[in-house]
């Protein structure tokens, strides 16, 4: 049996040893607590970065402005969780301020503004040569300049032929013997009649008996002498062109139509037009002809509209300014979107897309195919639906977020982690 005092002394260590058990316990157990729950915080507080709508390079742990724009910051992991990855994400404070709009694309009737340049022509149907019906000289010019206005019958000219003269002798010759040689007699007159003399001035050579040396020139038709050939003194031959007289109560308008231009015009189509002469008054005409060869220097062709010109107001070689409305064949509803929703790489077509289930204005880059151009807008054959909304101004800065974000881009086609994290303490010292 061992003695008391040793009990006592075994009974005391045994206590004092599972008192500091215990006490190691408490202490080890409440400091793995406070790690547990100081790593708990510091990854909740990992999870909130705040960020800059309009310069998404901007990382700070915790709310605050941007120290570039002075924008209020947010959220970037709360933001992003729950929209597309590949998305970028901007403020109602950052869409004012890059002015960003958006519109929903819809169906219409693709109507083009065909923008033509040209010139006011003589119409070359209406284009007449007065020529020398008889041989002679050129004894007198009653038109003497170009420019000049003259009427069907008019005198323009007097020509002296000897031709004539021997002519009108043997018509009278043949006016005696016109009971027994009527044959002769009708001869001698079809002679004057190939000559352009009429009936009334063959009459008239019968019943004065005697011969006109001057024979007058008249005027086959209306118009503008445009050039005059001869002058005073000059020696002609049957058929010579003494002048060129042109009727402008029709003239045309010559367009020049690019490549590009063609599918859209057609004949019988209304074109209007603007002179520099005539500032805001328009004229309006229908195309009659398109050039089925494209000229080699210019590399356009000619399209061709008739025009009335009473009061001859349209002068030939006025500068006009063309403009159709027209439609392409075969695409009376097709989608179109305005031209400055478009980003052109050079091989690609890219919108914006808006994401419409996210708490934040969210957009996404989408690319698209597109179809003809109809000025300031485009037919979208491929990429788009009905009813989808697109930004349509302010397109350049999203896509330059998405760019400082590493998203998606007009640049770049793959997400990349490039954007750069500010040490909001380091910028404060």
């Amino acid at each position: 049996m061992k003695p008391k005092f040793l009990q006592n002394t075994y009974i005391r260590s045994t206590l004092l040893v599972i008192a500091g058990l215990f006490f190691g316990w408490l202490i080890f157990h409440r400091s793995g607590d406070e790690k547990k729950i100081q790593v708990q915080t510091v990854g909740e507080n990992k999870k909130t970065i705040w960020t800059c709508a309009m310069h998404p390079q901007i990382r700070m742990d915790h709310p605050g402005k941007c120290p570039i724009c002075g924008m209020n910051l947010i959220p970037l992991e709360s933001a992003v969780a729950r929209i597309d990855s590949d998305a970028i994400v901007l403020t109602d404070d950052a869409l004012k301020l890059a002015d960003v709009q958006t519109s929903f694309v819809s169906r219409m009737k693709p109507v083009k503004e065909v923008q033509l340049y040209g010139k006011i022509q003589i119409d070359e149907r209406l284009l007449r040569t007065q020529p020398a019906h008889v041989p002679g000289r050129i004894e007198n010019l009653l038109v003497n300049f170009t420019g000049e206005e003259v009427k069907k019958g008019q005198i323009i000219a007097q020509i002296y032929s000897p031709d004539l003269v021997t002519a009108q002798q043997e018509l009278l010759e043949a006016l005696k013997i016109k009971d027994l040689q009527p044959q002769i007699y009708e001869a001698a007159q079809e002679k004057l009649r190939q000559w352009k003399f009429t009936d009334d001035q063959i009459a008239a050579i019968e019943q004065s008996g005697t011969v006109k040396p001057i024979f007058d020139i008249e005027a086959n038709v209306s118009g503008i002498v445009i050039s005059k050939h001869v002058n005073v003194g000059d020696y002609v031959s049957q058929g010579m062109a003494l002048y060129q007289i042109a009727d402008l109560s029709n003239v045309w308008a010559l367009f020049d139509a690019y490549e590009s231009d063609l599918p859209w015009v057609r004949v019988g189509e209304k074109i209007s037009f603007t002179l520099q002469s005539q500032p805001g008054k328009k004229y309006t005409g229908t195309i009659s002809f398109i050039d089925p060869v494209i000229n080699p220097l210019t590399r356009v062709a000619r399209v061709r509209a008739e025009i009335p010109n009473p009061g001859n107001i349209l002068k030939p070689e006025m500068f006009v300014t063309g403009v159709l409305l027209a439609q392409l064949p075969g695409s009376e509803n097709s989608l179109v979107i305005p031209q400055s929703a478009v980003l052109w790489t050079g091989k690609r077509s890219l919108v914006y897309v808006r994401i419409h289930d996210a708490a934040e204005p969210t957009f996404k880059m989408r690319e698209i195919t597109l179809g003809p151009s109809l000025g300031s807008s485009y037919v979208v054959l491929e990429g788009l639906k009905e009813g989808e909304e697109i930004v349509t101004n302010g397109t350049f800065s999203v896509d330059a977020a998405a760019q400082l974000a590493g998203k998606p881009s007009m640049m770049n086609t793959e997400k990349k982690n490039n954007a750069v994290v500010h040490d909001h303490t380091k910028m404060n010292m």
